[in-house]
């Protein structure tokens, strides 16, 4: 590994939480930043994403799963 990288992560690592979590945050902004994903395409996937998934619940092609079921189920794989 690259030992820049491995003595950054060790100085991140000794850091208070709060200041951890500020790191980490101000990482992920920065990730998020080089996305050039023009905002009215996302949306127009999305739209298009829910209406199949609408059309699939509809016509019974795929289970119907209750939230409190998958959360009970979410909740044993997390013991």
């Amino acid at each position: 590994m690259n030992p820049t990288f491995d003595r950054v992560i060790a100085e991140a690592l000794n850091l208070p939480a709060a200041e951890r979590a500020r790191l980490a945050r101000d990482l992920i902004a920065s990730l998020d930043a080089e996305v050039d994903d023009d905002p009215a395409e996302v949306r127009a996937a999305w739209e298009e994403e829910i209406g199949r998934r609408i059309e699939e619940y509809r016509s019974g092609s795929v289970d119907n799963i209750s939230a409190e079921d998958v959360f009970a189920e979410a909740r044993a794989l997390l013991r």
